[in-house]
């Protein structure tokens, strides 16, 4: 499904749009998304390079190995963009929590899952809260 999607970091330093329909929406397990996040995986949406367009500000990029280049905002710190043109040409993943909306784009399938966190294999049978237990906040 073809469309155009807008997003942006946290502070609203930078923005940029989407459009198109995009390769894959998969969820990354891999060490370094994790690190990169500080959570324990990260969504993202493929795109080809051409399909982005940024609308405010620039981010600042950082090689995290030897093939990769990790996006975000200089202000804030919020992740964006991930880049390698050996594994991925021509493809900018996108942070897909990043999307004003990003229910628009949901994940299709799991990748690198030979370093996912074991706890993760079964999460969704944890009790759910819609806010913290027993507060109101």
């Amino acid at each position: 499904m073809s469309q155009t999607l807008e997003g942006g970091c946290q502070c609203g330093a930078v923005r940029y749009r989407v459009d198109g329909a995009p390769t894959y929406v998969a969820l990354c397990h891999c060490t370094d998304c994790r690190k990169s996040a500080g959570a324990p995986m990260v969504a993202w949406s493929a795109f080809p390079e051409q399909a982005l367009t940024m609308l405010t500000g620039e981010p600042h990029s950082f090689q995290s190995s030897a093939n990769a280049t990790r996006s975000f905002c200089p202000t804030c710190g919020t992740g964006l963009f991930f880049r390698n043109p050996h594994t991925l040409p021509g493809l900018v993943d996108i942070q897909s929590a990043t999307l004003d909306d990003p229910a628009a784009l949901p994940p299709q399938i799991h990748v690198q899952t030979a370093e996912r966190i074991a706890w993760m294999t079964g999460i969704d049978a944890l009790p759910a809260f819609q806010r913290y237990p027993g507060g109101e906040g």
